[in-house]
């Protein structure tokens, strides 16, 4: 039995460290990488860009036909120079993070070239995509849905495959996608309602590719297919979806997530939706293969193959073997069973739409705290855009004092020669450029003279440049508290035990180091200097979750996976606030965040990384508690030996479904 314990925890310990190296060696650095970039004549301003920004620049005649091949989702910009002045086309609607960086590099090789430059946006993002996340936050339900469906019937009919499997699981695709089309688009308003019947038959085929993907590595590789379904789907294939911009990940993530149903599930939806589904052939081939081939294996070694089951020898083979049934006969409980299992991934994947998608596809600012020194119209014009808790100080140094607590997330220095507008990059990615637009429209249309600059107590680490490390190692550490105690569980048979509390202690320990040693030395996704602190941080929020999920599992059984997941992965990771920051959460989410796990763990490693631990009491308090109490519930719950709930094959259904890294994938 330890042999065995020893064994799933290690298992879980490989999964995490690699969930973590993948997550953030994909997008920590979002670089312009071998970028589609047009232009229409030779300029020494794209010269200069292309001497540090990888571009692939490919020509074309004239403004109409870069426009038409933009159209066709080919060009992330362009550039046109002109006799007076030149024009930067961009595109925020292929790659947010992808305008950014073309503007800025063009902005300062124009200015340092002395050539007038027009900026031009051509296929804009509306106010209910404004970072362009949409297509990312689809993809997180429809692959969630369809890889849960198929574990789920795996472990409820305990049949590895079987010709009736491809008709359930097409159905549930049909169902699910339906759902989630009618949640995000017409219930949300994440994008028009025109697209909801384009939208519908890409959701079927995305998730009927996964789903039946997976149940085929079920069929072919037994038991360990699970695992190398989460692994190659959603650890490996969720990274390198690209939905930042399929160029700006590392180019052999690029290469790599090519392989897989999610970066091609990316393309086909912001195609869809932005790009009148132009350019999607290649992604309906992919996608449409892999469902294909799942139907196939299954249908087929169904048909002629012995089922295997599970927990079961597979029958002796036959010369009669091909009459041999294909699946068991379906009784009026399997039928029950099978309905319920594809309820539950039902009801799950319609939760992880109506939560992602609530709290993160409109990234917009409320009573974003801000300082100032003292009264100004280029303060007053900018509020009326853009939402700030304004703080006066008397000084400037009182002002960047602030800062270094993370009290607020820029402050205006009022001047009389200028004006200084101070950006805090450490707290948010997305408050810098939030608030360096505003002003700068503000400046401009009262004449004031106006200066933006960085300014933060410790500077992000370089391989970090947008401030996302910490939110990235965030969901591995949640996922592998959980995974942990289920694992430990099922392999146990028993939810307590005398050792239990101190075998996850001693697993969050080494997987905080683990993870520590991946995200930091190997990364260097956070200042190296932090790492002895770093440490036991990582391991207190890894053996809070892991002794919160071993509690509900000894009190609810398999269901205290599935309540883990919900609190901690449905409500508490979308109410981090994460690297955008808690003013762009909307009021519920921004309300609930602090009594849950991962704000308080957030906030926790981001201020002991950037601002010298300040503001991290409370966080610090609350994560103790999550560790303290359900440790002392757990060893007593052991000292006076309560009823055990059985584990069993009924019982774990669920619990096998999740021991995998279901969560936000970026």
């Amino acid at each position: 039995m330890l042999r065995k314990a020893l064994v799933a925890l290690g298992i879980v310990l490989v999964l995490q460290s690699f969930f973590a190296l993948c997550l953030v060696s994909a997008l920590q650095l979002l670089v312009l990488r071998n970028t589609p970039f047009g232009v229409t004549g030779a300029s020494p301003v794209v010269n200069a860009v292309a001497s540090k920004v990888s571009l692939d620049t490919r020509s074309y005649a004239d403004e109409s036909a870069v426009v038409e091949a933009i159209g066709q989702s080919k060009l992330y910009g362009a550039y046109l120079p002109g006799q007076a002045s030149d024009t930067l086309i961009v595109v925020p609607a292929k790659s947010f993070f992808g305008r950014v960086e073309l503007e800025a590099a063009f902005g300062d090789a124009a200015k340092k070239l002395d050539r007038p430059l027009t900026v031009k946006t051509v296929k804009p993002l509306p106010k209910n995509d404004r970072l362009g996340g949409v297509s990312g936050l689809l993809l997180i339900p429809l692959l969630i849905g369809g890889y849960l469906a198929a574990v789920l019937l795996l472990t409820t009919t305990r049949t590895a495959a079987a010709p009736w499997h491809v008709a359930m699981l097409v159905g549930y695709s049909a169902v699910g996608a339906l759902l989630t089309d009618l949640i995000a688009g017409p219930g949300i308003g994440a994008y028009s309602n025109s697209h909801f019947w384009p939208l519908l038959p890409c959701f079927i085929l995305i998730a009927a590719s996964v789903s039946l993907a997976a149940a085929a590595f079920q069929r072919l590789l037994g038991p360990v297919g699970t695992l190398a379904v989460a692994t190659l789907f959603i650890i490996v294939g969720g990274s390198a979806a690209g939905g930042v911009g399929i160029t700006l990940l590392p180019d052999y993530w690029q290469h790599l997530g090519a392989v897989f149903p999610p970066q091609h599930a990316i393309t086909l939806m912001r195609n869809v939706i932005y790009f009148n589904g132009n350019n999607i052939t290649t992604p309906l081939i992919v996608l449409g293969l892999y469902a294909l081939a799942g139907g196939i294996v299954i249908g087929y070694l169904g048909r002629w193959q012995p089922v295997k089951r599970v927990g079961a020898t597979a029958p002796s083979d036959t010369p009669d073997a091909a009459d041999v049934p294909a699946a068991p006969t379906a009784g009026p409980k399997t039928a029950v069973r099978v309905l319920v299992a594809l309820a539950i991934a039902g009801v799950m994947q319609c939760l992880f739409t109506v939560n992602y998608m609530s709290s993160a596809h409109e990234p917009v600012a409320t009573d974003m705290p801000f300082g100032t020194v003292s009264p100004s119209p280029l303060l007053a014009a900018t509020r009326s855009n853009l939402s700030l808790k304004v703080t006066q100080y008397p000084d400037e140094q009182a002002a960047k004092e602030a800062i270094d607590r993370a009290e607020i997330y820029g402050a205006l220095i009022p001047g009389q020669a200028s004006n200084t507008l101070l950006v805090v990059p450490t707290l948010s990615d997305v408050a810098p450029l939030d608030l360096a637009v505003n002003f700068e429209i503000a400046a401009k249309k009262l004449g004031h003279p106006l200066s933006v600059k960085q300014y933060a107590p410790h500077p992000l680490a370089k391989k970090d440049p947008f401030g996302l490390v910490v939110s990235l190692m965030l969901i591995p550490l949640l996922v592998g508290g959980y995974m942990a105690s289920t694992m430990l569980r099922t392999v146990t048979g028993s939810a307590t035990g005398r050792r239990r509390l101190t075998a996850l202690l001693g697993f969050s320990v080494l997987a905080g180091l683990l993870v520590n040693l991946v995200v930091g030395p190997w990364l260097q996704g956070y200042p190296l200097e932090k790492f002895w602190i770093v440490w036991p941080i990582l391991s207190l929020v890894i053996a809070g979750v892991a002794t919160v999920a071993a509690v509900l599992q000894k009190l609810l059984g398999a269901a205290g996976t599935l309540v883990t997941v919900i609190v901690v992965m449905l409500f508490g990771n979308p109410s981090s606030g994460g690297a955008n920051g808690v003013p762009y959460l909307p009021a519920f989410w921004r309300d609930i965040g602090p009594f849950l796990p991962p704000r308080n763990a957030y906030l926790l490693l981001r201020n002991t990384i950037y601002f010298d631990g300040h503001g991290t009491t409370q966080a610090l308090v609350v994560l103790l508690l999550y560790l303290a109490v359900p440790a002392i519930a757990l060893a007593l719950l052991d000292r006076f030996r309560t009823p055990e709930i059985p584990v069993t094959r009924e019982t774990e259904a669920e619990a096998t479904a999740l021991t995998v890294p279901v969560g936000g994938l970026p």
